[in-house]
């Protein structure tokens, strides 16, 4: 069965980074995009950053365009999401998703 495993989220001052991972199996991964989602209290989920099959193709949310950076290690079957200068309001839960399957999240807290 398909299987998605976040890693990677913790506590991290402003400013900072941090480097999420999603290992996946279950499925034959070089044939599907992935994409970042997440969820800050309160809000509902909202699409972060997706990137095709072979890695060539990446599209951002406006809110982390710059920022954030997706790839893919289609070896390994994992997808990352390398976040920088991160504020306050990346603050949120972080999904990795590959249509219609979700992974269980990895919390990301950002506070001095």
């Amino acid at each position: 069965q398909v299987r998605l495993v976040e890693s990677g989220g913790g506590l991290v001052q402003p400013g900072g980074s941090l480097r999420l991972s999603c290992a996946a199996s279950g499925f034959t991964f070089s044939s599907y995009g992935m994409s970042w989602y997440r969820q800050a209290p309160g809000k509902e989920r909202e699409l972060v950053a997706t990137i095709s099959p072979a890695g060539g193709s990446t599209n951002y949310a406006a809110s982390v365009k710059g920022r954030f950076s997706i790839s893919r290690d289609n070896a390994k079957n994992t997808v990352y999401l390398q976040m920088n200068s991160l504020k306050s309001e990346d603050t949120a839960v972080y999904y990795c998703r590959r249509s219609p399957y979700w992974g269980q999240g990895t919390q990301v807290t950002v506070s001095s």
